[in-house]
């Protein structure tokens, strides 16, 4: 089962047990993320899609690291002209561990387990 999750203004594919590296978050290591912005979930005959998110669903995960991509390098120059620049870039990025990806269903069955306990 995997789900595509929205998050950053793109979408990334996540599935439990892996990570995904996303856009920068504001959060320490080890801190909480929960994806709300669920776009589809994949799960055999009971794949759901969006319109334009899945209600109810939700991927829980845990900051492993937050750090900065590869260095590019911006070089610009014009011809006969003596103009040369050039410059780095490294995005910041934040790598996320998948633990759940919950439906609606999977909500009220947890909660009723807890209620019973």
């Amino acid at each position: 089962m995997y789900a595509i999750v929205e998050t950053g203004g793109k979408q990334y594919q996540v599935e439990e047990g892996r990570y995904v590296d996303i856009e920068l978050l504001d959060g320490e290591k080890d801190s909480k993320v929960v994806f709300d912005k669920i776009v589809m979930i994949v799960n055999g005959k009971k794949s759901k899609v969006g319109q334009p998110y899945v209600t109810g669903a939700s991927a829980e995960g845990k900051i492993v690291l937050n750090g900065k991509a590869k260095k590019i390098i911006v070089y610009k120059q014009r011809p006969k002209k003596g103009y040369r620049k050039k410059q780095g870039h490294r995005q910041g990025f934040t790598r996320v561990m998948i633990s759940k990806i919950r439906t609606s269903a999977q909500k009220k069955a947890a909660t009723e387990e807890t209620a019973e306990a």
